[in-house]
C-alpha cells in the first residue's frame, strides 16, 4: 500500500491568522496532515486558540491530529509540566533508590483524572480528526549503562501507589527486581490508562483515530529499556491503538536499522489489524546530503508505510533544536512527501 498520508509535528498554538499562513506553507510541502503539539500550558491558558487553529487546518484541507505533549513528562516532548509542579507527591519513584523522578505516576487518582478532564476536553471542544499517544514511557532512571550501551538496571515506578496496587494483584511487596511479575504488572497498568481514555474519547467522537507512537528500541535481544511499551503487539492489539507507529531514527544509525525498525512497525501493525506510521527525523539533525531523506522517505513507502510525519515544521527553525540548515531540511521534507505521494 502506497503512502496516503504525509504530516507534520506544529506547536505554533498562539494566533489563527498565523496558522493558516503555516498551513499553507504546509501544503506547499505536501502536507496532507498536522499534529498540533499541545503542551500543558497550552491546555491551560491558549483553549481558545487550540479551537480556532484545529478548525482553520480542517478548513484548509489538512487532517488534524491533537498530541497531549510532553503532559506529566509520562509522554515525549520538551515542555515543562504544570501537574508536576502542583502535585509534587505524584512523581514516579526510583525502584533502587527511592528517589523521586521528575516524571507523572500515571497510576495515581490524581494524575489519570487531570489527564482524562484535559482529554474529555479536547474530544468536546476541538474539531480534530483524532489523537496521538507521543512515545509514552515509565521514566527511566540512568545509572550505569550495560555492556551494550542501553539503560542501567534501574526502573521506575515504585512508588507508594504501585506498589500498594502490586500487592492488592499479587500477594506481595513489590520488589526492586524486574521480575516477571512486575514487567507483566507495568505493561498493564501503562496501557490500562491510554485504553480507558481511548474509550472515553471514543465515547464523546466516535470516529477520532487513535495513533499511538512506541519507542523504536531493540526490544528483543541485547537490549530492552522497559519502558511499559516494550511490548508492540500487546500495544497494537489495545484499545489505546488505531494506528501502530514507532519513533524517529537518528541519521547516526545504519540504514539497516531504519530497515528493519520500519519493516517489524508495519509486521505488527498488519498482524494486529491496524495501520501503522513512521516518523523522519525532522529537526537537530540532518544528512550531510539531504537527499537522503528522499530516499529514506521512499524507502519507508516500498516497504508499505501508510503514513509517514516528521517532526518538526520548518526543522525546528528558531529553536534550540533547529536542524543546522533547518529551512533547507524543511524543504527536503516537502520535496519527499511529493515524491511518495506520487506513487
Amino acid at each position: 500500500m502506497a503512502v496516503t498520508e504525509t504530516g507534520v509535528s506544529y506547536y505554533g498554538i498562539s494566533y489563527v491568522e498565523h496558522a493558516r499562513r503555516d498551513f499553507q506553507e504546509m501544503i506547499d510541502h505536501n502536507c496532507t496532515a498536522v499534529l498540533l503539539a499541545l503542551s500543558e500550558f497550552d491546555l491551560d491558558f491558549r483553549k481558545p486558540a487550540i479551537k480556532e487553529i484545529a478548525q482553520a487546518g480542517r478548513e484548509m484541507g489538512l487532517t488534524v491530529y491533537l498530541d497531549t505533549w510532553g503532559i506529566g513528562k509520562w509522554f515525549g516532548g520538551e515542555p515543562p509540566s504544570l501537574f508536576l509542579t502542583n502535585n509534587v507527591g505524584n512523581r514516579q519513584v526510583s525502584a533502587f533508590s527511592d528517589e523521586p523522578l521528575p516524571a507523572a505516576c500515571f497510576n495515581t487518582t490524581a494524575f489519570r483524572e487531570y489527564f482524562f478532564e484535559q482529554c474529555d476536553w479536547l474530544a468536546k471542544e476541538v474539531d480534530a480528526d483524532g489523537f496521538f499517544w507521543d512515545e509514552p514511557h515509565f521514566a527511566l532512571p540512568k545509572g550505569y549503562a550495560s555492556i551494550t550501551g542501553g539503560a542501567g538496571d534501574d526502573w521506575a515506578c515504585r512508588c507508594p501507589f504501585c506498589r500498594k496496587q502490586f500487592e492488592a494483584q499479587y500477594g506481595y511487596d513489590m520488589p526492586r527486581q524486574l521480575t516477571m511479575e512486575v514487567k507483566r504488572f507495568r505493561h498493564d497498568r501503562a496501557l490500562d490508562i491510554l485504553e480507558t481514555v481511548s474509550r472515553r474519547i471514543k465515547a464523546i467522537r466516535e470516529n477520532s483515530k487513535i495513533i499511538c507512537c512506541v519507542h523504536a528500541t531493540l526490544g528483543t535481544y541485547y537490549v530492552t529499556e522497559n519502558r511499559g511499551y516494550d511490548n508492540w503487539d500487546k500495544v497494537a492489539r489495545s484499545d489505546a491503538c488505531d494506528v501502530f507507529s514507532s519513533t524517529i531514527l537518528s541519521y547516526q544509525l545504519p540504514r539497516d536499522f531504519f530497515r528493519s525498525i520500519t519493516k517489524r512497525t508495519i509486521e505488527v501493525a498488519k498482524r494486529n489489524g491496524v495501520g501503522n506510521q513512521r516518523w523522519i527525523m525532522g529537526y537537530y539533525q540532518q544528512p550531510e546530503n539531504l537527499d537522503e531523506i528522499v530516499d529514506l522517505a521512499k524507502l519507508y513507502a516500498d516497504l508499505g508505510t501508510e503514513s509517514l510525519f516528521a517532526w518538526t515544521y520548518r526543522g525546528g527553525h528558531g529553536t534550540v533544536l533547529a536542524a543546522p540548515r533547518a529551512l533547507e531540511l524543511w524543504d527536503a521534507v516537502g520535496r519527499a512527501y511529493g515524491e511518495v505521494l506520487k506513487r
